[in-house]
Protein backbone atom coordinates (compact mmCIF):
# COMPACT_ATOMS: atom_id res chain seq x y z
CA UNK A 1 0.00 0.00 0.00
CA UNK A 2 3.20 2.25 0.18
CA UNK A 3 3.41 2.80 -3.40
CA UNK A 4 -0.48 3.94 -3.89
CA UNK A 5 0.00 6.77 -0.95
CA UNK A 6 2.17 8.95 -3.28
CA UNK A 7 -0.62 8.71 -6.04
CA UNK A 8 -4.18 9.35 -4.15
CA UNK A 9 -2.95 12.84 -2.85
CA UNK A 10 -1.86 13.28 -6.24
CA UNK A 11 -5.47 12.42 -7.31
CA UNK A 12 -7.02 15.04 -4.77
CA UNK A 13 -8.98 18.09 -6.17
CA UNK A 14 -7.70 21.19 -4.21
CA UNK A 15 -10.29 24.48 -4.14
CA UNK A 16 -8.00 27.34 -3.47
CA UNK A 17 -9.81 30.91 -2.79
CA UNK A 18 -6.16 32.61 -2.69
CA UNK A 19 -5.13 34.66 -5.83
CA UNK A 20 -3.13 33.67 -8.85
CA UNK A 21 -0.45 36.03 -8.00
CA UNK A 22 -0.46 34.54 -4.09
CA UNK A 23 -0.37 37.86 -2.74
CA UNK A 24 1.76 39.96 -5.05
CA UNK A 25 0.83 43.38 -5.94
CA UNK A 26 1.96 45.57 -9.06
CA UNK A 27 2.59 48.72 -7.52
CA UNK A 28 3.35 50.22 -11.04
CA UNK A 29 -0.49 51.22 -10.78
CA UNK A 30 -0.08 53.55 -7.61
CA UNK A 31 0.98 56.52 -8.37
CA UNK A 32 3.21 58.20 -5.90
CA UNK A 33 2.47 62.07 -5.36
CA UNK A 34 3.67 64.32 -3.01
CA UNK A 35 4.22 62.88 0.53
CA UNK A 36 4.25 59.21 -0.51
CA UNK A 37 8.06 58.09 -0.88
CA UNK A 38 11.47 59.45 0.48
CA UNK A 39 13.31 62.23 -0.98
CA UNK A 40 15.62 60.06 -2.60
CA UNK A 41 12.85 58.91 -4.74
CA UNK A 42 11.63 61.68 -5.26
CA UNK A 43 14.42 63.62 -6.86
CA UNK A 44 15.11 60.26 -8.81
CA UNK A 45 11.66 60.55 -9.79
CA UNK A 46 11.77 64.00 -11.09
CA UNK A 47 15.42 63.59 -12.62
CA UNK A 48 13.47 60.56 -14.71
CA UNK A 49 10.55 61.88 -15.48
CA UNK A 50 10.07 66.33 -14.80
CA UNK A 51 6.88 66.46 -16.42
CA UNK A 52 5.06 64.49 -13.56
CA UNK A 53 2.42 66.33 -12.40
CA UNK A 54 2.39 67.70 -8.66
CA UNK A 55 -0.81 66.87 -6.62
CA UNK A 56 -1.58 69.88 -4.84
CA UNK A 57 -4.59 68.32 -3.04
CA UNK A 58 -6.95 71.68 -4.01
CA UNK A 59 -4.52 73.93 -2.98
CA UNK A 60 -4.25 77.13 -5.61
CA UNK A 61 -1.03 78.48 -6.83
CA UNK A 62 -0.02 82.35 -5.14
CA UNK A 63 1.30 83.19 -8.55
CA UNK A 64 2.50 82.10 -12.43
CA UNK A 65 5.18 80.60 -14.44
CA UNK A 66 6.35 83.46 -16.62
CA UNK A 67 9.51 82.84 -19.11
CA UNK A 68 10.42 79.53 -17.27
CA UNK A 69 10.40 81.47 -13.80
CA UNK A 70 7.67 81.08 -11.37
CA UNK A 71 6.72 84.59 -10.45
CA UNK A 72 5.17 85.35 -7.14
CA UNK A 73 1.52 87.65 -7.40
CA UNK A 74 0.47 89.97 -4.55
CA UNK A 75 -3.15 89.91 -5.29
CA UNK A 76 -3.56 86.03 -5.60
CA UNK A 77 -2.68 85.18 -2.41
CA UNK A 78 -5.38 85.05 -0.07
CA UNK A 79 -6.17 87.70 2.51
CA UNK A 80 -7.92 87.00 5.98
CA UNK A 81 -9.79 89.51 7.50
CA UNK A 82 -10.37 88.99 10.87
CA UNK A 83 -12.87 91.49 12.59
CA UNK A 84 -12.00 93.02 16.18
CA UNK A 85 -13.63 91.36 18.85
CA UNK A 86 -13.19 93.45 22.03
CA UNK A 87 -15.34 93.73 24.16
CA UNK A 88 -17.42 90.99 22.52
CA UNK A 89 -19.96 89.24 24.44
CA UNK A 90 -20.26 86.08 23.12
CA UNK A 91 -17.69 83.27 23.76
CA UNK A 92 -15.83 81.66 20.80
CA UNK A 93 -17.98 77.86 21.47
CA UNK A 94 -20.64 76.87 22.77
CA UNK A 95 -20.24 74.89 26.45
CA UNK A 96 -21.37 70.81 26.35
CA UNK A 97 -23.32 72.35 29.85
CA UNK A 98 -25.32 75.03 27.77
CA UNK A 99 -29.49 73.67 27.60
CA UNK A 100 -31.26 72.40 24.57
CA UNK A 101 -33.33 73.79 22.82
CA UNK A 102 -36.47 71.81 21.71
CA UNK A 103 -38.47 73.69 19.44
CA UNK A 104 -41.48 71.97 17.22
CA UNK A 105 -41.85 72.81 13.75
CA UNK A 106 -43.53 76.55 12.37
CA UNK A 107 -46.81 75.36 11.52
CA UNK A 108 -48.67 77.42 8.51
CA UNK A 109 -51.54 77.21 11.84
CA UNK A 110 -48.66 79.02 13.70
CA UNK A 111 -47.83 81.80 10.78
CA UNK A 112 -51.58 82.45 10.98
CA UNK A 113 -51.87 82.82 14.67
CA UNK A 114 -48.62 85.14 14.32
CA UNK A 115 -49.90 87.23 11.76
CA UNK A 116 -53.95 87.62 11.46
CA UNK A 117 -55.36 85.83 14.51
CA UNK A 118 -54.75 88.90 17.03
CA UNK A 119 -56.64 91.43 14.47
CA UNK A 120 -59.04 88.96 13.45
CA UNK A 121 -60.41 88.93 17.08
CA UNK A 122 -60.34 92.62 17.63
CA UNK A 123 -62.15 93.29 14.69
CA UNK A 124 -64.76 91.06 16.14
CA UNK A 125 -64.84 92.18 19.61
CA UNK A 126 -65.08 95.90 18.28
CA UNK A 127 -67.02 95.04 15.79
CA UNK A 128 -65.28 96.78 12.52
CA UNK A 129 -66.07 93.35 10.13
CA UNK A 130 -68.02 93.68 7.13
CA UNK A 131 -71.30 91.14 6.36
CA UNK A 132 -68.70 88.96 4.35
CA UNK A 133 -66.48 88.74 7.75
CA UNK A 134 -63.62 91.17 6.00
CA UNK A 135 -62.28 94.29 7.98
CA UNK A 136 -63.44 97.09 8.07
CA UNK A 137 -59.66 98.67 8.72
CA UNK A 138 -57.48 96.43 6.98
CA UNK A 139 -53.90 95.95 7.99
CA UNK A 140 -51.13 96.06 5.48
CA UNK A 141 -50.75 92.16 5.31
CA UNK A 142 -54.70 91.55 4.66
CA UNK A 143 -54.25 94.55 1.59
CA UNK A 144 -52.48 92.18 -0.20
CA UNK A 145 -53.10 90.61 -3.09
CA UNK A 146 -52.23 86.53 -3.34
CA UNK A 147 -49.71 87.87 -5.95
CA UNK A 148 -47.80 90.09 -4.04
CA UNK A 149 -48.10 88.03 -1.01
CA UNK A 150 -46.07 84.76 -2.36
CA UNK A 151 -43.31 87.50 -3.45
CA UNK A 152 -42.84 88.85 -0.21
CA UNK A 153 -42.66 85.20 1.49
CA UNK A 154 -39.85 84.13 -0.95
CA UNK A 155 -37.70 87.68 -0.34
CA UNK A 156 -34.58 87.26 1.47
CA UNK A 157 -35.18 87.18 4.72
CA UNK A 158 -38.81 86.54 4.95
CA UNK A 159 -38.56 84.12 7.51
CA UNK A 160 -37.25 86.27 10.36
CA UNK A 161 -39.79 88.10 12.47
Amino acid sequence: MNYLSPLIHVCKRQISTSSVLSGKRNFRKFLLYNKRGTRIFKAERHLSNPDMPIDKKGVRDTGKIIKGQFMEIPEMKPEIIVPDLTGCKFKPYVTYKATDVVQTEFTSQDLFNAIYAQKIIDDFKNEKLNEDGSSLEPSEHEELTPEEAWAKARKTGSDLF
